[in-house]
């Protein structure tokens, strides 16, 4: 069969559109495969995480570096915003629960709140974000 030379510069840009997509396609899911090794593999091992307990709000809002006081930190997780865990070097870890359904993290926080401490847990990143599902908590020198 003769195909006219219109319909053959179709078909020939139909193949090759379709070659093209199917590699696009195959890098989609192979970016996709290695972002979730990365996130298991940096979620096996518990890792120790160091730094103040503060309200979310106040360290992104006010910017910063360690809480007010501890009753301040405390009115802002009471009034429901998240308690995180903030490094000295700037590094904000959101506690999150390694249960489905998820549960706040704030209740394991509260009697930490604006105080340093030490956390252990498996840590994820994801998007420039950090997480922590915490194992452990314990009070820490400043």
């Amino acid at each position: 069969m003769k195909l006219k030379p219109l319909c053959a510069r179709l078909f020939l840009a139909g193949a090759v559109l379709g070659a093209s997509l199917a590699a696009e396609r195959a890098a989609c899911a192979q970016q996709t495969k290695s972002e979730q090794v990365r996130v298991s593999k940096g979620g096996i091992m518990p890792e120790t995480v160091k730094g103040y307990v503060i309200d979310s709000a106040c360290t992104f809002t006010k910017h910063l570096t360690k809480p007010i006081s501890p009753d301040c930190a405390i009115a802002c997780a009471k009034a429901g915003s998240p308690l995180v865990i903030q490094t000295e070097a700037g590094t904000i870890y959101w506690p999150i629960s390694g249960d489905t359904p998820a549960t706040g993290q704030n209740d394991k926080l509260m009697s930490y709140a604006g105080k340093m401490v030490s956390v252990t847990g498996r840590v994820y990143t994801r998007g420039g974000s950090k997480a922590i599902v915490i194992e452990k908590v314990e009070a820490a020198s400043e």
